[in-house]
């Protein structure tokens, strides 16, 4: 329940753990069906691990369905030593790609990254399928939905790297516009709190990842790193035709 001395209630939002979206030879896996893996599981550990350790606990729990996300909020739970429901809501579902045998080698690249660089056009498609402006008309309507739901003082959504941005980037600025920049490690935390009015949302934490906080490990962007992956594969199947 809300507490009555609260003048703002405590949104976190986290990415879900590491997964293996390409097979060893480089085969990509159905979106829809991939499962952490053992660095994932690590990962989610280790955030439920944090929340247990600052005394969280979580009046509303939200995952968007998928494996990937299901698991890791199941994970953090568990490490944190709560039991609670984990409420499904499909609108907060990672923005949908098309086929990549469609993009052409020329427009590959930009299909990986465009989407997430800069502020971005509402146009752009991910991976030739699904436009920014659609990612928005589903989810802000999911968050909006959460946010007027008073029964909450702290909520966790569990969600994906694309769906974090977006639901960031609105709440910050009101407006449906991508801010790409913003990247989302596996298993990340961000935090907000939200006010009474529309406008008064505080960013407090962004892309906190509890077993790599300086993100020292890498300098590529989730995008960048999916795409030398699948770029492999292309160049492998290429050569065997």
């Amino acid at each position: 329940m809300v507490r009555k001395d609260a003048p703002r209630r405590r949104l976190f939002v986290m990415r879900h753990g590491d997964v293996t979206y390409f097979e060893a030879d480089g085969r990509p896996v159905r979106p829809d069906t991939v499962q952490l893996n053992a660095e994932g599981r690590a990962q989610a550990d280790a955030a439920g691990a944090l929340f247990a350790q600052a005394g969280i606990r979580f009046d509303r729990i939200v995952a968007t369905g998928l494996p990937r996300t299901v698991e890791t909020a199941g994970r953090v739970l568990a490490a944190a030593g709560q039991s609670a429901e984990v409420h499904t809501d499909r609108r907060l579902r990672e923005i949908e790609g098309g086929n990549l045998a469609e993009i052409a080698d020329a427009s590959l690249r930009e299909a990986f990254v465009g989407a997430f660089d800069g502020v971005v056009d509402g146009a752009t498609r991910f991976l030739g399928g699904e436009s920014i402006d659609e990612l928005f008309t589903r989810v802000v309507p999911a968050i909006e939905e959460l946010r007027a739901d008073l029964r909450w003082d702290v909520a966790l959504v569990v969600a994906h790297g694309g769906v974090n941005r977006a639901l960031v980037s609105y709440l910050l600025s009101g407006e449906r516009r991508m801010l790409g920049g913003l990247a989302q490690a596996p298993a990340c935390v961000n935090a907000l709190d939200l006010g009474v009015e529309r406008t008064d949302v505080v960013l407090r934490v962004l892309n906190h990842a509890p077993l790599d906080p300086l993100q020292a490990s890498t300098r590529k962007t989730t995008m960048e790193a999916l795409h030398e992956q699948y770029l492999r594969f292309r160049q492998t199947r290429s050569v065997d035709a």
